[in-house]
């Protein structure tokens, strides 16, 4: 069994383990540890807790110390040292007319190295934008381009549910969403309304996907033709949450279908009936992850 606490660097930023060496180290308390980035100033979001030792498969280091007084002065330094890099990397960016869109900049608290998180169209060449940073800043220069959905966790936002966008506050990881998703939960293809702040498909498509699936296996489709107890019926719609189907049946041919409703284990699919998309596939391209 092993001692661990979780640790975040950035608000929204993905978790980080370390060992607390003994120490009891509450919840939102800064701690000043070391990481493959160099020295680094985090916020504890888990407090001591004993996890067994196979869920492990990475390294953990232990924490240098918990943040001083003194560390906290530093850390608010670099916090504006950060806010001036960022106007100085626009400035630079301009300067050279590179296709960049600067979206975050992080300082190791020792000083030792400064990330750029940016995104762009393509692939850009910034050898001579990083040489005069290099020259400016006298410590190691990285330039990180990210994709959308990074942007969207770093700058976060209101999704259209009303609340902040999840990846900006407890995903820890993006999960891949595809339109196969959108179509087992019955939704609307516009890719306005299944697309999230970053523009892809949202990421909420993916936490009810499997009770979908499992609720979805033996319900028809509309169009269906099913076999009932009240004769043969083509189903109108389907209400996959509560398992039931509308239908309109005629005992004969010769008979006006009435509209009646079923559960699934009242009724059996004799005939599937071929989908047509509802919208142009052209128009989802892009929104897939």
């Amino acid at each position: 069994m092993t001692e661990i606490i979780g640790v975040k660097f950035k608000k929204g930023g993905k978790m980080y383990y370390f060992d607390p060496k003994g120490k009891k180290i509450n919840k939102k308390q800064p701690v000043i540890v070391e990481t493959a980035q160099g020295i680094r100033y985090g916020i504890v979001e888990v407090e001591n807790k004993i996890i067994n030792n196979e869920k492990i498969d990475f390294e953990i280091k232990p924490i240098i110390r918990i943040a001083t007084e003194e560390d906290n002065i530093q850390y608010n330094k670099n916090l504006e040292k950060e806010k001036e890099a960022h106007s100085i990397f626009v400035e630079k960016v301009k300067k050279y007319n590179l296709d960049m869109k600067l979206i975050d900049v992080s300082l190791t608290y020792d000083l030792n190295k400064i990330i750029f998180y940016f995104t762009s169209d393509g692939r850009v060449d910034f050898r001579e934008l990083v040489k005069e940073l290099a020259a400016i800043f006298k410590m190691r220069i990285e330039l990180r381009q990210i994709g959308v959905r990074d942007e969207a966790k770093i700058v976060s936002g209101i999704g259209i549910c009303g609340r902040p966008l999840c990846c900006a506050t407890f995903l820890r990881d993006f999960h891949p969403v595809s339109i196969k998703m959108a179509k087992d939960q019955k939704l609307s293809l516009n890719p306005t309304k299944i697309s999230g702040a970053c523009g892809r498909l949202m990421c909420c498509l993916k936490y009810e996907q499997e009770a979908y699936e499992e609720l979805t296996k033996d319900l028809p489709n509309e169009g269906d033709i099913i076999k009932t107890d009240l004769g043969i019926g083509e189903v109108l719609s389907v209400n996959v949450l509560r398992q039931v189907i509308k239908a309109a049946v005629r005992k004969t041919e010769q008979d006006i279908p009435s509209l009646e409703f079923f559960n699934v284990s009242e009724i059996e699919i004799i005939k599937r009936k071929i989908i047509k998309e509802e919208i142009c596939m052209e128009e989802l391209k892009g929104i897939e992850d």
